[in-house]
């Protein structure tokens, strides 16, 4: 067992202390480069359909960032809107987070929106022995990255690519 894995071991070990369940949940980090489109919309609509599963009692689903620019700042306006016309509940109080270095060990999966995501985080992450950090849409049997609405405008592609990704990876 190296470092990594020791840690987390008794960072779940610690969890399940004193949170009873935790071991056995499903621990999910979405992550975009800022953490007010993509990912936050990633977390909520995961959420959704693990809800509608019946299914919250075995996942923990956060998001956060790979850049401090926007930590502390709430989800874009055009994303929570986006979310609405879908009938996807959100936190109004969820505002934007960078990725830590203890998150590896928090988390079973960090799921990325795009490649440039993946290169940032090795910034705060440089190893992933566990082989957690994935592409979104690996899930759904693609390399390809979710597009930023930020720069694209089209928080409804963006939303559909997302739902695709999480709907493969709540199966």
């Amino acid at each position: 067992m190296n470092k990594t894995q020791k840690y987390k071991k008794n960072i779940t070990d610690l969890f399940s202390i004193f949170v009873p369940g935790m071991a056995n949940l499903e621990r999910i980090l979405f992550v975009c480069h800022g953490n007010i489109c993509r990912s936050p919309m990633a977390e909520f609509i995961m959420k959704a359909l693990v809800r509608a599963k019946g299914l919250e009692g075995q996942y923990q689903i956060e998001s956060a960032a790979v850049s401090s620019e926007e930590t502390g700042n709430p989800i874009y306006p055009p994303a929570k809107r986006c979310l609405r016309q879908h009938g996807v509940l959100f936190d109004e109080g969820k505002t934007a987070r960078k990725v830590v270095p203890a998150d590896y060990a928090r988390f079973d999966r960090i799921i990325c929106m795009d490649e440039s995501n993946i290169r940032l985080l090795r910034r705060i992450i440089p190893e992933d022995p566990e082989g957690k950090v994935r592409l979104l849409m690996s899930y759904a049997g693609s390399r390809r990255d979710v597009a930023d609405p930020w720069y694209t405008g089209d928080f409804e592609t963006t939303f559909q690519d997302i739902l695709e990704g999480c709907e493969c990876l709540c199966q």
